[in-house]
């Protein structure tokens, strides 16, 4: 009897695991089929003059399939509807997939679907996006795409994450040091987080890297339309080393009278 018990037990663990095993084959099938069929939707999207007139937005050598915006964000939405629901680990699976092609375009659907996800961050998250920053991003756009939202909203759900960011900001890789500045540009417009803006700032104030400084300029630009006082006073005391090319972006929408006396030499 007891033969005849553990044998059946053993025979209901093996149909399990084996319809375990099936369920969990055919949805890596569907998850791989969405990211085939969103594939091909680009590929068959390409707008030639669109493809012609990207190298020109770049320094850099980078990778798109040339469709314009909006046919992108149409497709992303299309295919979040079907991937809505497997749940935030998954739809950070395939964030990455569309991640290592290195085509733009899929770097920016991976990094609005990332952002419709938010609601779902948990916070050792930030160490996914480090990775996906460290590891994919190769251009400003994927950079500011990924950082400017998803990013930017997981630091307003985890403040305490800020501190990452100044991590990054000291990094040999140049696209983290950018999305250290980067992450804060939705943030800084509502007014949030001058005193780590400041702090990112100060890592970032003499960086060599023209993107970089493009970056905390872009950071402080923002932050001075609710600060324009402190932004101005931080910009006054540090002018003499900033480069001017941040100098020229954090002054940008600051008064004629205010932008004249920034970029007066000492």
């Amino acid at each position: 009897m007891r033969q005849k018990l553990r044998r059946l037990i053993l025979k209901v663990k093996y149909e399990l695991s084996f319809t375990q095993l099936i369920f969990w084959y055919n949805q890596l099938a569907s998850m791989n089929d969405i990211i085939l069929a969103a594939r091909e939707e680009l590929e068959a999207s390409v707008d030639t003059k669109t493809k012609e007139s990207f190298q020109r937005f770049f320094k850099e050598k980078v990778t798109y399939w040339g469709v314009k915006t909006n046919t992108v964000e149409k497709i992303a939405k299309k295919y979040f509807a079907q991937i809505k629901g497997l749940g935030k680990e998954k739809v950070f699976a395939l964030c990455e997939e569309l991640l290592k092609s290195n085509f733009g375009e899929e770097a920016w659907i991976a990094a609005n679907w990332a952002y419709f996800v938010r609601d779902d961050y948990k916070i050792s998250d930030i160490l996914i996006f480090e990775r996906w920053i460290d590891k994919y991003i190769n251009d400003w756009a994927k950079c500011d795409t990924l950082c400017n939202h998803a990013v930017g909203a997981f630091v307003e759900k985890f403040p305490k994450t800020i501190d990452r960011l100044k991590t990054w900001a000291k990094s040999e890789n140049l696209w983290l040091r950018r999305a250290a500045a980067v992450t804060l540009i939705i943030p800084a417009r509502r007014g949030k987080f001058l005193k780590d803006i400041f702090e990112i700032a100060d890592i970032l104030l003499k960086d060599s890297e023209d993107l970089v400084q493009k970056g905390y300029g872009w950071m402080l630009k923002v932050a001075s339309q609710t600060h324009q006082k402190e932004v101005f006073e931080w910009v006054m005391k540090n002018k003499g080393e900033m480069p001017r090319t941040a100098l020229r972006y954090a002054i940008e929408k600051m008064p004629p009278d205010l932008r004249r006396k920034a970029m007066a030499k000492s």
